[in-house]
């Protein structure tokens, strides 16, 4: 199994007229992922490279039933593409879009938010994020598929970049990942790491969790709570931006600390304080998920195990 994305996902793609919206389009196609539309208002009829395109979501969903949506158009028409996609009936929309305004982001978390009150189910993930990838199954958006192998861990980020890194290091071990989640940086995301958390608890195929973090807001705090409550997989957590100064921006919009609130340090003793480990530098974050995959952590602050041992399915590496 895997979370969000898989063989069944029918993709669409909002911008796919596009350069950089053509360019990940056809990367996700030649990975396997089951790309059956584009939508680019006053371009319908057209093709890319025999992909439909079409004027707006409501004729896409007619036409080929996506069931994800990928949304790479400009930061100013971001908002009403993904809530035209979440109102044709799309269940998983991918914003890959940065820079889209904060009052736009609010806009568009309270509509979906009110739509699910009234029994609509469409999820956001992102905006501003590299999109969802699970090795062998599908890739949606702009995640390098070469750095990961299929696998039983499940990763969520805020950073993308950082994503690689620790997924590249756990592949070069010999292990894999089920799914790989970049929920983005924003200030208001549509998706949270409670949300994912909460997805890869159910996931058979997932027996270990890896959070990679970032200083600002609370996210962290609320998945730190979160996880001693629900979870009983062992998880592992980075937080970046340990040497951040308070009061700056660094990188994304919702990456910045005011006095001891939402620091790298506060992040950490509070992960630390529910059981989680949490490594000082992506590799050590690597190096303590190849740790616990092959049975032997013995630091006092990792999750109980749960019964695996080293010949359980988490001490296998999956190749």
């Amino acid at each position: 199994m895997s979370v969000l994305v898989d063989e069944s996902t029918r993709l669409a793609v909002a911008g796919i007229t596009g350069k950089e919206g053509s360019f990940h389009t056809l990367n996700n196609r030649r990975y396997g992922t089951n790309v059956v539309g584009g939508v680019t208002p006053g371009k319908g009829g057209q093709d890319v490279e025999g992909i439909p395109v079409f004027d707006s979501w409501e004729q896409a969903a007619g036409e080929v039933q996506p069931n994800t949506a990928m949304i790479f158009v400009p930061p100013r028409f971001a908002a009403d593409s993904i809530l035209e996609a979440a109102a044709a009936g799309v269940e998983l929309v991918i914003a890959i879009t940065e820079g889209i305004p904060a009052h736009d982001e609010l806009r568009v978390y309270n509509t979906l938010k009110r739509d699910r009150a009234g029994g609509h189910s469409t999820r956001l993930v992102g905006p501003n994020c590299p999109g969802i990838l699970s090795p062998g199954k599908a890739n949606v958006g702009i995640i390098p598929a070469s750095f990961f192998k299929q696998g039983n861990v499940g990763v969520v980020s805020r950073s993308g970049t950082l994503t690689y890194q620790i997924g590249n290091e756990i592949a070069q071990a010999g292990f894999g990942c089920s799914s790989i989640v970049g929920i983005g940086g924003d200030p208001v995301p549509g998706s949270s790491f409670v949300d994912i958390i909460e997805l890869f608890q159910d996931d058979e195929q997932t027996e270990l969790i890896v959070l990679s973090g970032e200083i600002g807001g609370s996210a962290e705090e609320e998945a730190a709570e979160y996880i001693a409550e629900h979870v009983s997989k062992p998880v592992v957590a980075y937080i970046a931006g340990f040497t951040a100064p308070a009061g700056k921006q660094m990188g994304h919009a919702g990456a910045i600390v005011s006095g001891s609130a939402g620091t790298a340090a506060a992040k950490a003793l509070a992960l630390e304080a529910k059981g989680v480990r949490v490594g000082r530098t992506p590799t050590e974050v690597a190096e303590i998920a190849i740790e616990i995959l092959g049975g032997v952590a013995t630091d006092r602050r990792s999750i109980p195990h749960s019964g695996h041992t080293a010949g359980s399915p988490i001490g296998q590496q999956l190749r």
